[in-house]
Protein backbone atom coordinates (compact mmCIF):
# COMPACT_ATOMS: atom_id res chain seq x y z
CA UNK A 1 0.00 0.00 0.00
CA UNK A 2 1.38 3.43 -0.94
CA UNK A 3 1.53 6.34 1.49
CA UNK A 4 -1.29 8.06 -0.44
CA UNK A 5 -3.48 4.95 -0.28
CA UNK A 6 -2.82 4.55 3.45
CA UNK A 7 -3.71 8.20 4.09
CA UNK A 8 -6.93 7.82 2.10
CA UNK A 9 -7.91 4.76 4.13
CA UNK A 10 -7.24 6.58 7.41
CA UNK A 11 -9.42 9.50 6.27
CA UNK A 12 -12.23 7.13 5.30
CA UNK A 13 -12.21 5.45 8.69
CA UNK A 14 -12.04 8.66 10.72
CA UNK A 15 -15.23 9.16 12.72
CA UNK A 16 -17.62 11.78 11.38
CA UNK A 17 -19.38 13.92 13.99
CA UNK A 18 -22.79 15.54 13.78
CA UNK A 19 -25.49 16.57 16.24
CA UNK A 20 -28.26 14.46 14.75
CA UNK A 21 -28.01 11.37 12.59
CA UNK A 22 -31.06 10.32 10.57
CA UNK A 23 -31.46 6.85 9.05
CA UNK A 24 -33.43 6.60 5.81
CA UNK A 25 -34.72 8.94 3.11
CA UNK A 26 -38.39 8.06 2.84
CA UNK A 27 -41.18 10.35 4.03
CA UNK A 28 -39.94 10.06 7.64
CA UNK A 29 -36.25 10.75 7.08
CA UNK A 30 -36.72 13.59 4.62
CA UNK A 31 -39.41 15.26 6.72
CA UNK A 32 -37.20 15.05 9.82
CA UNK A 33 -34.29 16.55 7.90
CA UNK A 34 -36.40 19.49 6.78
CA UNK A 35 -37.54 20.13 10.36
CA UNK A 36 -33.98 20.05 11.72
CA UNK A 37 -32.81 22.29 8.90
CA UNK A 38 -35.42 24.87 9.88
CA UNK A 39 -34.46 24.52 13.54
CA UNK A 40 -30.76 25.04 12.83
CA UNK A 41 -29.69 21.61 14.11
CA UNK A 42 -26.67 20.10 12.39
CA UNK A 43 -27.51 16.69 10.88
CA UNK A 44 -26.55 13.99 8.42
CA UNK A 45 -28.67 11.30 6.77
CA UNK A 46 -27.53 7.72 6.15
CA UNK A 47 -29.21 5.98 3.23
CA UNK A 48 -28.61 2.33 2.36
CA UNK A 49 -29.39 2.79 -1.36
CA UNK A 50 -28.07 5.10 -4.06
CA UNK A 51 -31.10 7.42 -4.15
CA UNK A 52 -33.83 8.76 -1.90
CA UNK A 53 -37.36 7.47 -1.67
CA UNK A 54 -37.56 4.52 0.72
CA UNK A 55 -40.59 2.35 -0.02
CA UNK A 56 -41.38 4.33 -3.15
CA UNK A 57 -37.88 3.78 -4.55
CA UNK A 58 -37.76 0.08 -3.76
CA UNK A 59 -41.20 -1.07 -4.89
CA UNK A 60 -41.31 -0.97 -8.68
CA UNK A 61 -43.56 -3.93 -9.42
CA UNK A 62 -46.23 -3.64 -12.15
CA UNK A 63 -49.24 -1.64 -10.98
CA UNK A 64 -47.53 -0.29 -7.86
CA UNK A 65 -49.52 2.64 -6.51
CA UNK A 66 -50.66 4.17 -3.24
CA UNK A 67 -54.00 3.17 -1.73
CA UNK A 68 -54.39 6.51 0.06
CA UNK A 69 -55.39 9.59 -1.99
CA UNK A 70 -52.26 11.55 -2.86
CA UNK A 71 -53.63 14.92 -1.76
CA UNK A 72 -53.50 13.41 1.73
CA UNK A 73 -50.52 11.08 1.23
CA UNK A 74 -48.08 14.00 1.00
CA UNK A 75 -46.54 16.56 3.33
CA UNK A 76 -49.00 19.17 4.59
CA UNK A 77 -46.27 21.79 4.22
CA UNK A 78 -45.41 20.73 0.66
CA UNK A 79 -48.67 20.25 -1.27
CA UNK A 80 -48.69 19.19 -4.92
CA UNK A 81 -51.68 20.41 -6.95
CA UNK A 82 -50.76 18.47 -10.09
CA UNK A 83 -51.19 14.85 -8.96
CA UNK A 84 -52.24 12.92 -12.05
CA UNK A 85 -54.83 10.76 -10.26
CA UNK A 86 -56.61 10.47 -6.93
CA UNK A 87 -54.39 7.45 -6.12
CA UNK A 88 -50.98 8.14 -7.63
CA UNK A 89 -48.68 5.49 -9.12
CA UNK A 90 -45.26 4.70 -7.63
CA UNK A 91 -43.14 6.70 -10.14
CA UNK A 92 -45.10 9.87 -9.39
CA UNK A 93 -44.73 9.52 -5.60
CA UNK A 94 -41.02 8.80 -5.99
CA UNK A 95 -40.66 11.89 -8.19
CA UNK A 96 -42.47 13.91 -5.51
CA UNK A 97 -39.95 12.79 -2.85
CA UNK A 98 -37.01 13.52 -5.15
CA UNK A 99 -38.46 16.95 -5.87
CA UNK A 100 -38.82 17.71 -2.15
CA UNK A 101 -35.23 16.56 -1.60
CA UNK A 102 -33.94 18.92 -4.26
CA UNK A 103 -36.13 21.86 -3.23
CA UNK A 104 -34.75 21.79 0.32
CA UNK A 105 -31.18 21.03 -0.77
CA UNK A 106 -31.00 17.83 1.24
CA UNK A 107 -28.69 15.81 -0.98
CA UNK A 108 -25.62 17.50 0.45
CA UNK A 109 -26.49 16.01 3.85
CA UNK A 110 -27.09 12.46 2.59
CA UNK A 111 -24.48 9.72 2.64
CA UNK A 112 -25.72 7.23 0.06
CA UNK A 113 -24.84 3.52 0.00
CA UNK A 114 -24.45 3.66 3.78
CA UNK A 115 -26.15 0.69 5.39
CA UNK A 116 -26.32 1.10 9.17
CA UNK A 117 -24.84 -2.00 10.75
CA UNK A 118 -24.88 -1.23 14.47
CA UNK A 119 -25.02 1.54 17.07
CA UNK A 120 -24.11 1.91 20.72
CA UNK A 121 -24.55 4.61 23.33
CA UNK A 122 -21.49 5.96 25.16
CA UNK A 123 -22.55 6.68 28.74
CA UNK A 124 -19.60 8.93 29.52
CA UNK A 125 -19.68 10.90 26.29
CA UNK A 126 -23.48 11.12 25.95
CA UNK A 127 -23.17 10.25 22.29
CA UNK A 128 -24.27 7.56 19.87
CA UNK A 129 -21.57 5.73 17.91
CA UNK A 130 -23.06 4.44 14.67
CA UNK A 131 -21.25 2.18 12.21
CA UNK A 132 -22.12 1.45 8.60
CA UNK A 133 -21.42 -1.83 6.83
CA UNK A 134 -18.29 -0.42 5.20
CA UNK A 135 -16.78 0.38 8.61
CA UNK A 136 -17.41 4.14 8.67
CA UNK A 137 -18.13 5.50 12.15
CA UNK A 138 -20.49 8.38 12.91
CA UNK A 139 -20.77 10.05 16.31
CA UNK A 140 -24.01 11.87 17.05
CA UNK A 141 -25.85 13.31 20.03
CA UNK A 142 -29.22 12.26 18.62
CA UNK A 143 -30.06 9.15 16.60
CA UNK A 144 -33.32 9.16 14.63
CA UNK A 145 -34.53 6.14 12.69
CA UNK A 146 -36.71 6.90 9.70
CA UNK A 147 -36.41 3.37 8.33
CA UNK A 148 -39.93 2.32 9.26
CA UNK A 149 -41.07 -1.31 9.32
CA UNK A 150 -41.96 -2.05 5.69
CA UNK A 151 -38.48 -2.38 4.26
CA UNK A 152 -37.30 -5.92 5.07
CA UNK A 153 -38.94 -8.35 2.61
CA UNK A 154 -40.41 -11.47 4.17
CA UNK A 155 -40.05 -14.69 2.18
CA UNK A 156 -41.41 -17.78 3.96
CA UNK A 157 -38.85 -20.49 4.55
CA UNK A 158 -40.46 -23.07 2.29
CA UNK A 159 -38.73 -26.43 2.10
CA UNK A 160 -36.73 -26.64 -1.15
CA UNK A 161 -37.03 -22.90 -1.85
CA UNK A 162 -33.40 -22.66 -2.94
CA UNK A 163 -33.75 -25.64 -5.29
CA UNK A 164 -36.11 -23.85 -7.66
CA UNK A 165 -34.50 -23.59 -11.11
CA UNK A 166 -36.51 -20.65 -12.43
CA UNK A 167 -36.52 -16.96 -11.52
CA UNK A 168 -37.84 -16.14 -8.05
CA UNK A 169 -38.02 -12.74 -6.36
CA UNK A 170 -39.96 -10.68 -3.81
CA UNK A 171 -42.39 -8.04 -5.04
CA UNK A 172 -40.29 -5.34 -3.34
CA UNK A 173 -37.21 -6.56 -5.23
CA UNK A 174 -38.79 -6.92 -8.65
CA UNK A 175 -36.45 -8.38 -11.24
CA UNK A 176 -37.17 -6.34 -14.38
CA UNK A 177 -34.79 -8.50 -16.41
CA UNK A 178 -37.29 -11.38 -16.22
CA UNK A 179 -39.77 -11.39 -19.10
CA UNK A 180 -43.05 -12.91 -17.91
CA UNK A 181 -44.55 -13.13 -21.37
CA UNK A 182 -45.77 -16.64 -22.11
CA UNK A 183 -44.46 -17.97 -18.78
CA UNK A 184 -46.16 -20.01 -16.07
CA UNK A 185 -46.05 -17.59 -13.13
CA UNK A 186 -46.85 -18.20 -9.47
CA UNK A 187 -47.83 -15.28 -7.24
CA UNK A 188 -47.69 -16.29 -3.58
CA UNK A 189 -49.83 -14.05 -1.41
CA UNK A 190 -53.00 -12.00 -1.86
CA UNK A 191 -52.16 -8.83 0.04
CA UNK A 192 -51.75 -5.20 -0.99
CA UNK A 193 -48.99 -5.87 -3.54
CA UNK A 194 -50.53 -8.97 -5.09
CA UNK A 195 -53.86 -7.33 -5.85
CA UNK A 196 -51.99 -4.72 -7.90
CA UNK A 197 -49.66 -7.19 -9.61
CA UNK A 198 -52.21 -9.85 -10.68
CA UNK A 199 -54.34 -7.73 -13.07
CA UNK A 200 -51.20 -6.18 -14.58
CA UNK A 201 -49.44 -9.42 -15.52
CA UNK A 202 -52.29 -11.87 -16.16
CA UNK A 203 -52.76 -10.67 -19.73
CA UNK A 204 -49.13 -11.42 -20.63
CA UNK A 205 -48.45 -14.75 -18.92
CA UNK A 206 -49.39 -18.18 -20.19
CA UNK A 207 -50.70 -19.19 -16.78
CA UNK A 208 -50.98 -17.39 -13.45
CA UNK A 209 -51.15 -19.46 -10.28
CA UNK A 210 -52.38 -17.33 -7.38
CA UNK A 211 -51.67 -18.88 -3.98
CA UNK A 212 -54.09 -17.62 -1.37
CA UNK A 213 -53.88 -18.37 2.35
CA UNK A 214 -56.61 -15.97 3.50
CA UNK A 215 -58.82 -13.94 1.14
CA UNK A 216 -58.70 -10.15 1.60
CA UNK A 217 -61.58 -7.70 1.61
CA UNK A 218 -61.21 -5.77 -1.65
CA UNK A 219 -63.41 -2.80 -2.51
CA UNK A 220 -63.52 -0.84 -5.80
CA UNK A 221 -61.21 2.09 -6.38
CA UNK A 222 -62.12 4.34 -9.32
CA UNK A 223 -58.96 6.14 -10.39
CA UNK A 224 -59.34 8.00 -13.67
CA UNK A 225 -56.81 10.77 -14.45
CA UNK A 226 -57.68 14.23 -13.19
CA UNK A 227 -58.72 16.58 -16.02
CA UNK A 228 -56.18 19.30 -16.73
CA UNK A 229 -58.75 21.94 -15.80
CA UNK A 230 -59.13 20.40 -12.35
CA UNK A 231 -55.37 20.30 -11.80
CA UNK A 232 -55.18 23.97 -12.75
CA UNK A 233 -57.98 24.67 -10.30
CA UNK A 234 -56.05 22.85 -7.55
CA UNK A 235 -53.10 25.12 -8.31
CA UNK A 236 -54.85 28.46 -8.64
CA UNK A 237 -58.25 28.43 -6.89
CA UNK A 238 -57.63 29.53 -3.30
CA UNK A 239 -58.60 26.92 -0.75
CA UNK A 240 -59.74 24.23 -3.21
CA UNK A 241 -56.84 21.83 -2.71
CA UNK A 242 -57.03 22.24 1.07
CA UNK A 243 -60.78 21.63 1.00
CA UNK A 244 -60.28 18.41 -0.97
CA UNK A 245 -57.55 17.27 1.43
CA UNK A 246 -59.75 18.07 4.42
CA UNK A 247 -62.71 16.20 2.94
CA UNK A 248 -60.58 13.11 2.26
CA UNK A 249 -59.13 13.31 5.75
CA UNK A 250 -62.47 13.32 7.57
CA UNK A 251 -63.97 10.64 5.33
CA UNK A 252 -61.11 8.29 6.20
CA UNK A 253 -61.28 9.25 9.86
CA UNK A 254 -64.81 7.90 9.79
CA UNK A 255 -63.34 4.55 8.73
CA UNK A 256 -60.86 4.85 11.59
CA UNK A 257 -63.72 5.40 14.04
CA UNK A 258 -65.35 2.18 12.87
CA UNK A 259 -62.11 0.23 13.19
CA UNK A 260 -61.24 1.45 16.66
CA UNK A 261 -64.59 2.20 18.31
CA UNK A 262 -67.45 0.47 16.48
CA UNK A 263 -66.33 -2.54 14.40
CA UNK A 264 -69.96 -3.43 13.69
CA UNK A 265 -70.13 -0.46 11.30
CA UNK A 266 -67.65 -2.26 9.05
CA UNK A 267 -70.47 -4.50 7.83
CA UNK A 268 -71.04 -1.76 5.25
CA UNK A 269 -67.55 -2.42 3.87
CA UNK A 270 -68.31 -6.15 3.78
CA UNK A 271 -71.48 -5.53 1.76
CA UNK A 272 -69.50 -3.48 -0.76
CA UNK A 273 -66.78 -6.14 -0.88
CA UNK A 274 -69.26 -8.95 -1.52
CA UNK A 275 -70.99 -6.90 -4.21
CA UNK A 276 -67.59 -6.30 -5.80
CA UNK A 277 -66.96 -10.05 -5.95
CA UNK A 278 -70.43 -10.86 -7.35
CA UNK A 279 -70.25 -8.34 -10.15
CA UNK A 280 -66.82 -9.48 -11.36
CA UNK A 281 -66.70 -13.23 -10.65
CA UNK A 282 -69.41 -15.39 -12.22
CA UNK A 283 -68.20 -18.77 -10.93
CA UNK A 284 -69.98 -19.48 -7.62
CA UNK A 285 -67.26 -21.75 -6.24
CA UNK A 286 -64.57 -19.18 -7.03
CA UNK A 287 -66.68 -16.49 -5.38
CA UNK A 288 -66.94 -18.63 -2.26
CA UNK A 289 -63.16 -19.06 -2.03
CA UNK A 290 -62.61 -15.33 -2.56
CA UNK A 291 -65.05 -14.26 0.17
CA UNK A 292 -63.49 -13.60 3.61
CA UNK A 293 -65.09 -14.99 6.75
CA UNK A 294 -63.66 -12.39 9.14
CA UNK A 295 -64.72 -8.84 9.87
CA UNK A 296 -63.58 -6.25 7.30
CA UNK A 297 -60.68 -4.22 8.68
CA UNK A 298 -59.28 -7.06 10.81
CA UNK A 299 -56.77 -7.40 8.03
CA UNK A 300 -55.94 -4.43 5.85
CA UNK A 301 -58.85 -3.37 3.63
CA UNK A 302 -57.59 -3.32 0.04
CA UNK A 303 -58.63 -1.11 -2.88
CA UNK A 304 -58.51 -2.12 -6.52
CA UNK A 305 -60.47 -1.36 -9.69
CA UNK A 306 -59.60 -4.66 -11.38
CA UNK A 307 -58.30 -7.32 -8.98
CA UNK A 308 -61.31 -9.63 -9.28
CA UNK A 309 -61.33 -9.24 -13.06
CA UNK A 310 -57.73 -10.48 -13.00
CA UNK A 311 -58.59 -13.45 -10.78
CA UNK A 312 -61.58 -14.33 -12.97
CA UNK A 313 -59.39 -14.41 -16.09
CA UNK A 314 -59.30 -17.98 -17.47
CA UNK A 315 -55.49 -17.89 -17.30
CA UNK A 316 -55.57 -17.33 -13.53
CA UNK A 317 -55.96 -20.29 -11.17
CA UNK A 318 -56.68 -19.59 -7.51
CA UNK A 319 -54.95 -22.18 -5.33
CA UNK A 320 -55.95 -22.30 -1.66
CA UNK A 321 -54.20 -25.50 -0.59
CA UNK A 322 -51.25 -24.93 1.71
CA UNK A 323 -47.79 -24.90 0.13
CA UNK A 324 -45.73 -27.78 1.55
CA UNK A 325 -42.52 -27.43 -0.45
CA UNK A 326 -40.89 -26.04 -3.57
CA UNK A 327 -39.14 -28.25 -6.10
CA UNK A 328 -36.77 -27.58 -8.97
CA UNK A 329 -39.72 -27.19 -11.34
CA UNK A 330 -42.65 -26.03 -9.28
CA UNK A 331 -44.69 -25.83 -6.08
CA UNK A 332 -46.16 -28.75 -4.16
CA UNK A 333 -49.37 -28.19 -2.21
CA UNK A 334 -50.90 -30.12 0.69
CA UNK A 335 -53.09 -32.20 -1.63
CA UNK A 336 -49.89 -33.67 -3.13
CA UNK A 337 -50.13 -31.83 -6.46
CA UNK A 338 -46.97 -30.40 -8.00
CA UNK A 339 -47.78 -27.24 -9.91
CA UNK A 340 -45.20 -26.59 -12.63
CA UNK A 341 -44.06 -22.98 -12.82
CA UNK A 342 -41.35 -20.95 -14.54
CA UNK A 343 -41.30 -17.90 -12.23
CA UNK A 344 -42.20 -17.43 -8.57
CA UNK A 345 -43.18 -13.99 -7.25
CA UNK A 346 -43.29 -13.68 -3.46
CA UNK A 347 -45.94 -11.09 -2.61
CA UNK A 348 -45.58 -12.09 1.01
CA UNK A 349 -45.14 -8.75 2.75
CA UNK A 350 -42.46 -7.60 5.14
CA UNK A 351 -40.96 -8.29 8.53
CA UNK A 352 -43.00 -5.92 10.68
CA UNK A 353 -43.47 -6.99 14.29
CA UNK A 354 -40.05 -8.68 14.21
CA UNK A 355 -38.25 -6.00 12.18
CA UNK A 356 -36.48 -4.90 15.38
CA UNK A 357 -34.46 -8.14 15.32
CA UNK A 358 -32.56 -6.77 12.35
CA UNK A 359 -31.04 -3.86 14.28
CA UNK A 360 -28.07 -4.01 16.60
CA UNK A 361 -28.59 -1.18 19.07
CA UNK A 362 -27.02 -1.14 22.50
CA UNK A 363 -28.16 1.49 24.96
CA UNK A 364 -26.87 2.57 28.38
CA UNK A 365 -24.72 -0.02 30.10
CA UNK A 366 -24.52 -1.97 26.87
CA UNK A 367 -28.12 -3.20 27.12
CA UNK A 368 -29.20 -4.81 23.84
CA UNK A 369 -32.46 -3.31 22.62
CA UNK A 370 -33.36 -6.51 20.76
CA UNK A 371 -32.96 -8.53 23.97
CA UNK A 372 -35.20 -6.11 25.84
CA UNK A 373 -37.93 -6.21 23.19
CA UNK A 374 -37.67 -10.00 22.99
CA UNK A 375 -38.36 -10.15 26.74
CA UNK A 376 -40.96 -7.41 27.02
CA UNK A 377 -42.45 -6.99 23.57
CA UNK A 378 -41.84 -4.11 21.20
CA UNK A 379 -42.89 -0.87 22.89
CA UNK A 380 -41.93 2.78 22.91
CA UNK A 381 -43.17 5.88 24.69
CA UNK A 382 -45.75 7.49 22.40
CA UNK A 383 -44.35 5.22 19.69
CA UNK A 384 -41.22 7.35 19.37
CA UNK A 385 -38.75 7.07 22.27
CA UNK A 386 -37.68 4.08 24.38
CA UNK A 387 -37.67 4.07 28.17
CA UNK A 388 -34.23 4.75 29.67
CA UNK A 389 -32.57 4.90 26.23
CA UNK A 390 -31.26 8.45 25.70
CA UNK A 391 -31.64 10.49 22.52
CA UNK A 392 -32.97 7.61 20.41
CA UNK A 393 -36.11 8.19 18.34
CA UNK A 394 -38.13 6.00 15.99
CA UNK A 395 -40.39 7.57 13.36
CA UNK A 396 -43.33 5.25 12.67
CA UNK A 397 -42.18 3.22 15.64
CA UNK A 398 -44.24 0.69 17.62
CA UNK A 399 -48.03 1.19 17.53
CA UNK A 400 -47.99 4.21 15.24
CA UNK A 401 -48.97 2.53 11.98
CA UNK A 402 -52.46 2.99 10.55
CA UNK A 403 -55.10 0.79 9.00
CA UNK A 404 -57.31 3.50 7.53
CA UNK A 405 -55.50 6.62 6.36
CA UNK A 406 -52.19 8.32 5.53
CA UNK A 407 -49.20 7.55 7.75
CA UNK A 408 -47.69 10.88 6.66
CA UNK A 409 -50.06 12.47 9.18
CA UNK A 410 -48.47 10.40 11.94
CA UNK A 411 -44.97 11.10 10.65
CA UNK A 412 -45.47 14.86 10.80
CA UNK A 413 -46.72 14.66 14.40
CA UNK A 414 -43.66 12.64 15.36
CA UNK A 415 -41.25 14.93 13.54
CA UNK A 416 -42.57 17.91 15.47
CA UNK A 417 -42.33 15.97 18.74
CA UNK A 418 -38.70 14.89 18.12
CA UNK A 419 -37.73 18.44 17.18
CA UNK A 420 -39.29 19.64 20.43
CA UNK A 421 -37.38 16.98 22.38
CA UNK A 422 -34.08 18.20 20.95
CA UNK A 423 -35.01 21.77 21.80
CA UNK A 424 -35.92 20.69 25.35
CA UNK A 425 -32.45 19.19 25.83
CA UNK A 426 -30.85 22.45 24.72
CA UNK A 427 -33.18 24.57 26.85
CA UNK A 428 -32.18 22.69 30.01
CA UNK A 429 -28.49 22.72 29.23
CA UNK A 430 -28.56 18.93 29.20
CA UNK A 431 -26.85 16.38 27.00
CA UNK A 432 -29.69 13.90 26.67
CA UNK A 433 -33.20 12.91 27.60
CA UNK A 434 -34.93 9.54 27.93
CA UNK A 435 -38.51 8.58 28.79
CA UNK A 436 -39.09 7.17 32.24
CA UNK A 437 -40.17 3.55 32.51
CA UNK A 438 -43.31 4.66 34.37
CA UNK A 439 -44.37 7.02 31.57
CA UNK A 440 -43.83 4.42 28.86
CA UNK A 441 -45.64 1.65 30.75
CA UNK A 442 -48.59 3.92 31.51
CA UNK A 443 -48.81 5.08 27.90
CA UNK A 444 -48.71 1.56 26.48
CA UNK A 445 -51.13 0.11 29.03
CA UNK A 446 -53.72 2.70 28.00
CA UNK A 447 -53.01 2.04 24.32
CA UNK A 448 -53.43 -1.73 24.61
CA UNK A 449 -56.61 -1.26 26.61
CA UNK A 450 -58.09 0.79 23.76
CA UNK A 451 -56.87 -1.70 21.15
CA UNK A 452 -58.67 -4.53 22.94
CA UNK A 453 -62.01 -3.36 21.53
CA UNK A 454 -60.73 -2.59 18.03
CA UNK A 455 -61.48 -4.66 14.93
CA UNK A 456 -57.84 -5.83 14.85
CA UNK A 457 -58.33 -7.62 18.18
CA UNK A 458 -61.96 -8.69 17.78
CA UNK A 459 -62.39 -9.24 14.04
CA UNK A 460 -61.71 -12.97 13.92
CA UNK A 461 -58.47 -13.02 11.93
CA UNK A 462 -54.74 -13.30 12.41
CA UNK A 463 -52.89 -10.40 10.78
CA UNK A 464 -49.37 -9.05 10.47
CA UNK A 465 -50.41 -6.33 12.89
CA UNK A 466 -50.03 -8.82 15.76
CA UNK A 467 -46.82 -10.22 17.21
CA UNK A 468 -46.21 -13.90 17.98
CA UNK A 469 -48.13 -13.53 21.24
CA UNK A 470 -51.17 -11.99 19.57
CA UNK A 471 -50.41 -8.48 20.83
CA UNK A 472 -50.92 -5.59 18.42
CA UNK A 473 -47.51 -3.89 18.25
CA UNK A 474 -48.13 -2.16 14.94
CA UNK A 475 -51.19 0.09 14.88
CA UNK A 476 -52.28 3.21 16.69
CA UNK A 477 -55.37 2.68 18.83
CA UNK A 478 -57.46 5.60 17.62
CA UNK A 479 -57.81 8.26 14.97
CA UNK A 480 -55.02 10.48 13.72
CA UNK A 481 -56.40 13.66 15.29
CA UNK A 482 -56.17 11.88 18.65
CA UNK A 483 -52.53 11.07 18.02
CA UNK A 484 -51.83 14.69 17.07
CA UNK A 485 -53.40 15.78 20.36
CA UNK A 486 -51.39 13.08 22.17
CA UNK A 487 -48.17 14.41 20.59
CA UNK A 488 -48.98 18.11 20.73
CA UNK A 489 -46.56 18.86 23.54
CA UNK A 490 -43.60 17.08 25.09
CA UNK A 491 -44.15 16.73 28.83
CA UNK A 492 -40.87 17.10 30.74
CA UNK A 493 -42.32 15.14 33.66
CA UNK A 494 -42.33 12.02 31.42
CA UNK A 495 -38.58 12.30 30.85
CA UNK A 496 -35.34 12.34 32.72
CA UNK A 497 -32.66 14.74 31.52
CA UNK A 498 -29.04 13.62 31.60
CA UNK A 499 -25.70 15.40 31.57
CA UNK A 500 -26.68 18.44 33.64
CA UNK A 501 -25.14 19.73 36.84
CA UNK A 502 -28.59 20.07 38.39
CA UNK A 503 -30.51 16.91 39.45
CA UNK A 504 -30.73 14.46 36.56
CA UNK A 505 -34.51 14.22 36.65
CA UNK A 506 -36.48 17.34 35.86
CA UNK A 507 -40.06 17.47 37.10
Amino acid sequence: MTVAEQTAEEVTQKAIRTRALIIGTGFSGLGMAIALQKQGVDFLILEKADDVGGTWRDNTYPGCACDVPSHLYSYSFEPKPTWSKLFSPQPEIWDYLKGVTDKYGLRRYIRFNSFVDRAHWDDAEYRWHVFTADGQEYIAQFLISGAGALHIPLIPDFEGKDDFAGAAFHSAEWDHSVDLTGKRVAVIGTGASAIQIVPEIVRDVAELQLYQRTPPWVVPRPNKPFPEALKRAFAYVPGLRLAVRTGIYWFLEGLGFAMTRAPGLLRVVELVGKWNIRRNVKDKELRRRLTPTYRAGCKRILYSPNYYQGVANPKCHLITDRITRITRDGIVTADGTEHKVDVIIYATGFHVTDSYTYVDIKGPGGEDLVDRWNREGVAAHRGVAVADVPNLFFLLGPNTGLGHTSVVIMIEAQIRYVAEAIAAVDKRGAQALAPTREAQDRDNAELQQRLARSVWNTGGCRSWYLDEHGVNRTLWSGMTWEYWRHMRKLRPSEYKFLGVKAPAEVA
